[in-house]
């Protein structure tokens, strides 16, 4: 890009200076310019520098790191910018989003862009294989989300999405069929306040994350009224919810029938599902080695079910409380992830005479696979030990069944290849999957590919 075109947009973009006798820092712009005034009211924002700090050079090439540079100084002053220039450095901020986050901008400064709504969305075509699976026949499916989300002010914002369910190209999703239905999985209003170290969070999310770590027991749809605090180096979590079924991905978890057995809600009974079970949560988290930015965390959490029918009730959701710990690393280009979970499980107490169960998970990746960043790629191996009961059910965020969860000791790899912007090809594979308690026959090892595009 030329300067003398950027000098064109940097005209519009004089949002924060107030000095109109400010001195020429550039000896090569002179007073007759056109773009004098626009030069001066940008060097003394501090928005541009020029070269040497005595030279605008403005018939230079300059890199898009440079744009980036000015796009960002730019973004800090939005505070005082028209509606015209804010409409101006959003579409630049669009524009430079990869060299910016790599001079440090956040995603959430990039977001904040007042009366600015942007449409974003995914879509992915997905393999999975079991030899013996109830999903053999029917492997390949695919899945469209869209998202709509608006700036309403400096601290308000409203996300609402939409999104196809997992749609299968064998049975050609019937209509009849409701867990194909297009349903509304994200509904939310977020409210930052305190120096927007604070956010109020109400409604449904589609990325509620039980522990924030691997997800063993719960990765999807929520309604929930959610506050958090978080800064550089700690966050603190509470809040209330339900959890809604979108089809049969909840059709899950563990009951005890009228002869005193466990039963899994796999087999069908209809009134023993999580969906509608509903859990008060807390969680703590620190951030240290160069703080949140790093990645490297240690955090606690805590959840309290209940149903309608009352807790230890035939008719009621198994799970009574859950608590976990988590610890991720990021060593370079190494992340490491240990998460512990333990669980109160009324369903156990009639098989094995114990009413709780523990799960311990493992997973070390080496790399970062990139949307924005073609032939960015990385590869992992984890490793799952969960006792009988540990899983409580409900949608995973695990990329494994979610009905073979339970009472296994299993291995996984896997790895990430983003071919082309905003594409990315993901595969994985389970290996050593035994079945820990019982004499059940060991479970079938697990494939699944799938390729993901965003927009």
């Amino acid at each position: 890009m030329k300067s003398k075109v950027l000098a064109a947009l940097v005209a519009t973009m004089a949002v924060g200076a107030t000095c109109a006798f400010a001195a020429n820092p550039f000896v090569d712009v002179p007073s007759d310019s056109w773009a004098y005034k626009s030069v001066v009211e940008l060097a003394d924002a501090g928005i541009i520098q020029g070269v040497d700090g005595s030279y605008f050079q403005g018939n230079r090439n300059i890199t898009r790191y440079e744009a980036a540079e000015m796009v960002a100084k730019a973004m800090a002053h939005m505070d005082k910018a028209s509606v015209e220039q804010r409409a101006l450095i959003n579409k630049l901020a669009d524009e430079y989003a990869d060299e910016l986050n790599n001079l440090g901008v956040r995603v959430s400064a990039l977001e904040n862009r007042v009366g600015n709504v942007k449409l974003t969305g995914d879509a992915r075509i997905r393999y999975r294989y079991q030899d013996g699976s109830k999903e053999k026949d029917n492997s390949w499916d695919y899945r469209v989300r869209v998202r709509a989300n608006a700036q309403v002010n400096d601290r308000t914002k409203v996300t609402y999405g939409i999104s196809s369910d997992n749609k299968n190209f064998a049975d050609n999703a019937q209509a009849s069929d409701e867990k194909n239905d297009i349903y509304t999985d994200i509904a939310k209003v977020d409210y930052n306040f305190g120096g927007n170290n604070w956010n109020l969070s109400v409604g449904r999310t589609d990325a509620y994350v039980l522990g924030n770590a691997y997800g063993y027991n719960y990765g999807d749809v929520f309604d929930r009224a959610e506050l958090k605090y978080q800064n550089d180096k700690f966050a603190a979590t509470a809040g209330y919810g339900k959890f809604k079924a979108n089809g049969s991905d909840l059709d899950s978890g563990y009951y005890i029938n009228d002869q005193g057995k466990k039963v899994s809600t796999f087999s069908g009974n209809d009134d023993q599902k999580i969906d509608g079970v509903k859990t008060g949560y807390g969680e703590l988290e620190g951030f240290f080695g160069g703080g949140r930015a790093a990645g490297s965390a240690l955090g606690v959490y805590y959840n309290d079910f209940t149903r309608a029918g009352g807790t230890n009730s035939s008719d009621s959701f198994a799970a009574d409380d859950l608590w976990g710990a988590y610890l991720k690393g990021n060593l370079g280009k190494w992340t490491a992830l240990a998460n512990y979970e333990h669980v109160k499980n009324n369903a156990n107490s009639a098989v094995t005479g114990d009413d709780t169960a523990d799960v311990w998970i493992g997973k070390l990746s080496y790399g970062k696979a990139n949307f924005a960043t073609p032939k960015s790629w990385d590869a992992w191996v984890e490793y799952i030990n969960a006792e009988d009961g540990a899983f409580i059910g409900g949608s995973t965020n695990s990329w494994r069944f979610a009905d073979q969860m339970d009472n296994i000791e299993s291995w996984g790899v896997g790895a990430d290849y983003t071919f082309a912007k905003n594409a990315m090809f993901q595969v994985m594979q389970s290996f050593g999957t035994n079945t820990k308690d019982g004499n059940a026959k060991d479970p079938e090892e697990q494939t699944r590919a799938q390729f993901v595009f965003v927009f």
